[in-house]
């Protein structure tokens, strides 16, 4: 176990505690906001003048350093599956915004979490970055196709839109891969590409977040940023896996992708108070089967 392997665990750790409680805060927050987030340039203003939306950028843009190094320092998969810890932190903090979980839910956390034990412990080296043009390119196909998908699917269920989040969130670690150094216009162009990602990912998570639970927006969130950049990384960019324990690491990732599908269950996840949170007395009622907002 190399001193590069231990930072890149402790760093993709930390980023998960970051993005685990910035999930919950940011429902609190999407939730205060007056109408819909559907509009991508009305959201972005209303946010920049929100100090909880602010905040919870700050704590994202702390836990995107993090997660970017230990993107350099492991396979793109370990990287990915190490973050997904955020599952069980957004979980447990979710109990913030009033949402519990059924016995049923806290054993699929359980399932997500054995299935990342098993990424990480069939983990191998990590490939070199990629700074090819057609990599700036194929990074920013995927960019645009899905903007498109967002904003065509702005109605969609709360735990659908935390798919197309997620896959904001796995198009941003995979073009991470292509920024280094000496830098170069390819660099440049994925660099970019990683910003727009973010963003499209923040916008589509944050409606998810305001139509659906915390737990059932996440949890398909999190699969995605996790089973997409897996693969592209095995297939494409080089990553290894330890000699035999391939079929650990496809049990990994079939473990917590089950486990994230039962997650996003809705009807699971029930709200014993319909009141304010703690710090505020105006927030609005946690989206439920029942009582989600009209896009």
């Amino acid at each position: 176990m190399t001193s590069g392997f231990v930072l890149g665990i402790a760093a993709a750790l930390v980023a998960a505690l970051l993005f685990g409680l910035g999930a919950v805060v940011q429902a609190h927050a999407v939730r205060r906001l007056d109408g819909s987030p559907t509009n991508l340039r009305a959201f972005l203003v209303s946010s920049a003048r929100d100090p909880w939306t602010v905040g919870v950028v700050v704590a994202y843009l702390l836990g995107f350093v993090l997660h970017a190094v230990a993107i350099w320092l492991l396979p793109l998969y370990l990287a990915q599956a190490a973050v997904a810890m955020s599952l069980p932190v957004t979980a447990i903090a979710s109990t913030v915004v009033h949402e519990r979980l059924t016995p049923m839910h806290w054993w699929a956390v359980a399932v997500v979490v054995v299935g990342l034990v098993l990424l990480s412990v069939g983990s191998g080296d990590p490939g070199d970055l990629v700074v090819h043009v057609w990599f700036a390119v194929a990074v920013w196909a995927g960019a645009v196709a899905l903007a498109l998908a967002g904003w065509r699917g702005t109605g969609l269920s709360g735990s659908s839109l935390g798919w197309l989040g997620g896959l904001g969130y796995a198009g941003s670690a995979i073009a991470v891969r292509g920024v280094g150094t000496p830098v170069t216009v390819a660099i440049v162009v994925a660099a970019a590409a990683v910003a727009v990602y973010g963003v499209l990912a923040f916008w589509l998570y944050s409606i998810a977040l305001d139509r659906a639970p915390v737990s059932a927006s996440t949890a398909p969130l999190i699969v995605g940023e996790t089973f997409v950049p897996a693969v592209i990384g095995v297939l494409l960019l080089g990553d290894g896996v330890r000699p035999g324990w391939w079929p650990a690491v496809v049990a990994g990732l079939v473990l917590s992708t089950a486990g994230a599908i039962l997650l996003s269950n809705e009807d699971g996840v029930r709200s014993p108070v319909a009141g304010a949170t703690p710090s505020s007395s105006d927030r609005a009622p946690r989206p439920g089967p029942r009582s989600r907002r009209s896009s």
